[in-house]
């Protein structure tokens, strides 16, 4: 059977949140053929480029497929009970908080279930946390503050009725394509008006009406100063506000900001308040900017104090609105998988919530208090608190705050435990146990997105080796544990609809999630789930929340909540004069765990950079391409150097993805410090403070292989390509043998060897040929490389005559670096495209090459082209 004649099944994207519907089928050889699903509410069949190469992510290679004891396989039956005897010891002997769960937003709401439920419910601690703790923690408590529950009150339909949408500390352009599709759609066909607030210039600025380049973390003086605006002009919704409480102390509060700190001049100011207090319709779509701040919280809440004094809030085109940068971290925040959460947002601190918990689930004891929240959680790993912890689907050695001191703290665990689909992460290889479980495709259960809409995903390829899904892997460690009734399950099915009649309980106490009209759902009908915004009950169904002034705090009033500007936790000095501001990159995504896996995401930025302002960079001797040696009080980073307007001075950025396994030296959060927000517990990501230095490197690598390299240098970055892997390689060390070295990093001994070196230029070019074929070149000089990468990338493999000139024959056009994803077009071929063929706009580049006609991330990028060509019609 090929893959034509297998049937297609209905999934759900596993990247951001916006939760994309996607068709899946088997192509007959274990890999996938993957397209958008034209009937989904979140996407309606568009993909960004990461969701269109799922396919290439799905193989096996690299997957952990039998259980690890100490490096060595074992079998799940001994590998399972020495999890639950070393956990029951350290409970036996230190008490329940001696233990700890660190899972994430890629678990599907059925794991997120049993796992809060074993921890909060049986070992009878709140220490589970996830690790949308560092993404979405501050915006639950600034709804939670607001509101009394976490509630988001739009849906993704108002991005296409509003008439202006402000796009606070969000890319969405890069980070949630599809969504920044929808908008740009909407303007194209209403005139939606855009405004960015953001300190750099991304790929959102392109259409944007508005940019306001605030200085880092002053978010909550410019909202503040827009809340005094709606005051003075007289409009506040006087109707609505009988619905609030703290307007007084919230004007107050706003009238004594300095609204000076944002850095913004008068007139900016001036239209962005006239055009936010004048169009009635307004969404304000918020971000990681927002929540990843010591003052996460106050700024979410200066954000919707102004959407409820003006009552624009749950109609249609009009609210505010968080969305979510992983597939679950809505599920997670549903299940009660933060430390402070219970499940269905009921509170942990309400022993009315706490003692239906406890009923429900027949459980011993639920715990009344908080956990330790995820920097805390690792800091009671370090100091020896936590004696057994337990990591699910992410990778903290690489994605938290200090992570030199994460990595340092999981290693001098007692007993670690990882469940994940590969061996090869940072945290993966400190494990004691490793534990092999279903990756996407392969599993079946429930997400949720950030307009609140409950999809499946379904598992169309079979579990490879001894892989298991997360909730069979927990069920049976609580049943060894010793509560075999409680965690008896035997379907995702079962879990849900348990879970569903918890929701039942959670909305006899006034709670907003309710889901308890699927709580019959037989497993036939969950099979066939088709995508359901919640609520879904007897009492409601879907839609918005609050437009009827009705919340969930005890009197049924929203709260306004006085907030004022605090300042980042490190301050720039001297010593430290550059504010670090960190993110995502468009065909990236976390660790690459999965995105790295594809060559076509791997070909746009493949390697890490630091955006630089070219004024800052020129009397530091830094040029294009240089490497930059980058410090913070805690770490030091080695990066490639991007000279840059799109960056202020004084303020730099660096993408969060590279890890020990792709770019040992770019492992940004080691430089990051673990200050938090004193609400949410959520670590400030976007204003570390450092010294930045141009790398004196003896020599700069480039290096083409069919095979992965073994690299041992100061600085390396590998890549996968179509024809192998792609490296950057760069050292103070001088090598003394070119064609020896060659061997050793591509593990070639038996090869021809072809080379050329100047060693008075610093020059060395090495091919290993077998027979006629290129199996590796590198490329060598005492400056950054230059070659043409891109044609090189596909040398490996096959036959060509001059490899060591480092360029394509006159019959080979080089397409340059990739632009855009989906259709694998390079900058080159655009720009060929302009000069010969007058594609004078977008639209006409889209027709004739494709680009950007899919997702369209790359639009701005195009654009970008266009203007450096000078063409009058790149403005289009």
């Amino acid at each position: 059977m090929d893959g034509t004649d297998l049937p297609e099944i209905r999934s759900t994207c596993p990247y951001c949140g916006v939760g994309c519907g996607v068709l899946l089928r088997g192509d007959g050889r274990g890999g996938l053929d993957v397209r958008g699903d034209p009937d989904h509410p979140a996407n309606r069949g568009r993909l960004c480029s990461k969701g269109a190469a799922l396919g290439e992510t799905v193989g096996l290679a690299g997957r952990l497929l039998t259980p690890l004891v100490d490096g060595r396989a074992a079998g799940w039956d001994d590998t399972l009970q020495l999890v639950a005897d070393r956990f029951t010891a350290a409970i036996r002997d230190h008490g329940p908080d001696s233990v700890a769960f660190y899972v994430s937003g890629q678990l599907l709401t059925e794991d997120y279930y049993v796992a809060n439920k074993l921890m909060k419910g049986f070992i009878g601690s709140a220490n589970i946390d996830t690790n949308s703790r560092l993404c979405m923690a501050s915006t639950v408590a600034g709804h939670r503050r607001a509101f009394g529950t976490d509630t988001v009150p739009g849906t993704y339909d108002d991005l296409d009725e509003a008439d202006l949408v402000v796009l606070v500390g969000s890319n969405l352009a890069w980070c949630h394509p599809v969504l920044y599709q929808r908008l740009i759609a909407a303007r194209r066909a209403r005139g939606t008006r855009i405004v960015v607030i953001d300190p750099r210039r991304t790929a959102s600025c392109d259409q944007a009406d508005l940019h306001l380049a605030l200085n880092p973390g002053s978010d909550v003086a410019l909202f503040n100063h827009l809340f005094a605006r709606i005051w003075q002009d007289g409009m506040v919704d006087q109707a609505y506000l009988r619905h609030t409480a703290g307007f007084d102390e919230t004007l107050a509060a706003a009238f004594t900001e300095d609204v000076s700190v944002t850095g913004l001049d008068a007139e900016d100011l001036a239209a962005f308040c006239r055009l936010w207090i004048d169009t009635e319709k307004v969404v304000t779509v918020f971000s990681q900017g927002v929540n990843q701040s010591t003052s996460g919280s106050d700024k979410v809440n200066a954000i919707l104090n102004c959407h409820l004094a003006t009552g624009r809030i749950g109609k249609p085109g009009s609210g505010p609105f968080s969305v979510t940068g992983q597939p679950n971290a809505m599920g997670g925040r549903e299940v009660g998988g933060l430390a402070n959460m219970l499940a269905c947002h009921l509170d942990l601190e309400n022993a009315d919530h706490r003692a239906a918990v406890r009923d429900f689930w027949q459980a011993p004891a639920v715990p009344d208090a908080p956990g330790l929240k995820a920097v805390d959680m690792f800091r009671a790993v370090a100091d020896g608190r936590i004696k057994a912890l337990w990591v699910i689907h992410t990778n903290p050695a690489v994605s938290m705050p200090d992570a030199d001191a994460v990595r340092a703290a999981i290693a001098g665990c007692p007993f670690t435990v990882v469940s994940d689909i590969t061996a090869a992460t940072d945290t993966a290889q400190l494990a004691d146990v490793l534990l092999p479980a279903t990756a996407w495709a392969e599993k079946e259960g429930t997400v949720t997105n950030s307009d609140r809409t409950v999809s499946r995903q379904r598992a169309v390829l079979p579990a490879p080796g001894a892989a298991r899904p997360d909730w069979d892997i927990l069920a049976e460690v609580g049943r060894r544990m010793g509560w075999h009734r409680a965690f008896d399950y035997r379907s995702p099915a079962e879990i849900f609809r348990e879970y569903a009649s918890l929701s039942g309980i959670a909305a006899r106490f006034g709670r907003d999630f309710d889901i308890s009209g699927l709580a019959g759902l037989d497993d036939v009908a969950y099979a066939a789930l088709a995508p359901t915004r919640w609520p879904v009950s007897a009492r409601r169904s879907g839609g918005r929340f609050f437009a009827d002034g009705r919340f969930y705090h005890p009197d049924a009033k929203a709260r306004l909540v006085p907030v004022l500007y605090r300042p980042p936790a490190a301050r720039t000095g001297p010593r430290y004069p550059f504010v670090l501001n960190t993110g995502r990159v468009r065909d990236q995504w976390h660790t690459m765990t999965r995105t790295a896996l594809s060559p076509r995401l791997s070909a746009h930025l493949a390697e890490p950079f630091i955006d630089i302002h070219p004024k800052d960079a020129a009397p530091l001797g830094i040029g294009r391409s240089d490497l930059v040696e980058v410090v913070s009080p805690l770490a030091r980073a080695i990066l490639r150097a991007r000279l840059t307007d799109t960056v202020r001075r004084g303020q730099v950025f660096a993408p969060m993805h590279w890890t020990a396994q792709t770019a040992p030296s770019g492992r940004i959060d080691a430089l990051i410090p673990g200050h938090t927000d004193p609400v949410s517990g959520q670590p400030e990501s976007k204003a570390a403070v450092v010294s930045i230095r141009r790398y004196g490197a003896a020599w700069y690598g480039f290096a083409v292989s069919r095979r992965a390299m073994r690299p041992d240098c100061a600085y390396w970055a590998q890549s996968v390509t179509p024809a192998g892997y792609r490296a950057e390689l760069a050292d103070v060390v001088a090598v003394a043998d070119w064609p020896a070295e060659a061997q050793r990093l591509f593990g070639c001994a038996n090869a021809e060897v072809s080379s050329f070196v100047d060693a008075g230029r610093g020059i060395a070019r090495v091919a290993l040929m077998r027979g006629r074929r290129v199996e590796a070149a590198l490329f060598i000089a005492a400056a950054p490389v230059a070659v043409m990468r891109d044609y090189l990338a596909g040398v490996p493999g096959t036959e060509v005559r001059d490899v060591l000139s480092g360029r394509a024959p006159g019959d080979h056009p080089d397409p340059g670096p990739v632009v855009c994803a989906c259709f694998g077009v390079g900058v080159n071929t655009i720009a060929a495209a302009i000069e010969a063929q007058a594609l004078f706009s977008v639209d006409k580049i889209g027709a004739a090459l494709q680009a950007g006609t899919s997702c369209g991330s790359c639009r701005p990028e195009i654009a970008a082209l266009l203007a450096a060509a000078r063409r009058p019609e790149a403005a289009e």
